[in-house]
């Protein structure tokens, strides 16, 4: 999984991104600070897999990563090449879904681009310029598909319809992500990789004081929140501060911080979350004495597909999965005790893997 984190200058985007994924990035107070993007691969933390390590002890412990990749502040004419304009667009499309710092906090020490704070606005701003680029993207495909219908081929008439219903539906500044389109149609439009086609996430970063508060107590988040509702994303509420803080910590230390702070999971943690929720995904496991490893795939994935993931000789040569939920495992203590139960599935081409599924998968080729 791979994230983009974009939003205006001086919102708070790297000093995020350095507690998120500790790679130091830099992080100065003026605008165009972050010119290349910085990238940093961050272990997703998972519980369950902690546990599997415990009970078997394996030489190696591997967990789900996600790649963050901060990418520098746009701004009013980014579309046109302002600021740094087409270059940091470019890199926004290489991602799986985009984390959208919004700055919802007061800092007369943080200058603000636009000399006031308006959290609407200021993700009006952004997501206006990621629309505009879309707009030529999908103008420049238009045009060609015109040229292409003189062949006499009807799909070209077909994708030219489409295409000029999804600019005009654009010139009403509606993001493609919430366009109403068929499966067929929201095929064809993802082929050209557009920026507001991507899930996005709001992450309102707010004051350090306000940390640990309630959101509906927070009065900047309320616009935003109605705002995001509206196009049904999500918003996380993180304090880019206090993340950097929780960065240095060790294990204990973060957990009585956190307590401290009213706060019952860091941002990572919450972040992570909410990403496999926005991209639909979730995680199984597979577990031996060499390794115990968490996997990523999507919501709905068969076991032949899951097992690809592990090995494309898995997958063509695969035979059936043998299952245990989590929680069951757990419960049982360890696998003696799940296969003494009869507990353990025996799992063929048809099976839908689950989140938190233990599996074990035969092959043969």
């Amino acid at each position: 999984m791979k994230l983009g984190i974009i939003g205006l200058p001086n919102v708070g985007k790297s000093t995020l991104f350095n507690a998120l994924a500790k790679a130091g990035a830099q992080s100065e107070n003026y605008p165009f600070c972050t010119i290349d993007p910085n990238v940093g691969i961050v272990s997703v933390p998972d519980e369950r897999l902690a546990f599997l390590a415990e009970l078997y002890h394996p030489e190696k412990v591997t967990p789900a990563v996600i790649e963050f990749v901060d990418i520098a502040g746009l701004v009013r004419g980014a579309s046109r090449g302002e600021g740094l304009g087409n270059k940091f667009l470019s890199h926004i499309r290489e991602v799986d879904a985009i984390v959208h710092v919004v700055r919802c906090f007061n800092d007369d020490n943080v200058t603000h681009v636009e000399g006031k704070i308006d959290a609407v606005r200021d993700v009006e701003t952004v997501n206006l310029e990621l629309l505009f680029a879309d707009m030529e993207s999908v103008q420049k495909r238009l045009d060609w598909t015109e040229k292409m219908k003189k062949t006499g081929d009807k799909k070209y008439a077909a994708e030219a319809g489409i295409y000029a219903r999804v600019l005009k539906d654009m010139e009403k500044n509606v993001a493609v992500r919430n366009m109403d389109l068929k499966p067929e149609e929201r095929k064809l439009v993802s082929s050209l990789f557009l920026l507001t086609d991507k899930p996005v996430i709001y992450a309102a970063n707010i004051a350090e004081s306000d940390a640990g508060r309630p959101p509906e107590k927070i009065d900047m988040l309320q616009d935003l929140s109605a705002y995001a509702k509206k196009e049904k994303s999500e918003v996380l509420v993180v304090s880019a501060k206090v993340e950097a803080e929780i960065a240095q910590l060790d294990a204990e230390e973060k957990r009585l911080f956190l307590s401290e702070m009213g706060l019952h999971e860091s941002g990572l943690d919450r972040l992570v979350e909410t990403s496999y929720k926005t991209l639909g995904l979730i995680s199984f496991f597979t577990v031996g004495p060499p390794e115990a490893r968490a996997w990523t795939v999507a919501k709905g994935t068969k076991a032949p597909q899951a097992a690809g993931k592990i090995h494309t000789d898995f997958e063509r040569g695969f035979i059936k999965a043998e299952v245990v939920g989590f929680d069951t495992l757990k419960k049982e203590g360890n696998m003696q005790n799940v296969k003494a139960k009869g507990l353990l599935r025996q799992e063929g081409r048809d099976y839908v893997i689950q989140d938190g599924d233990v599996i074990l998968f035969k092959f043969n080729i």
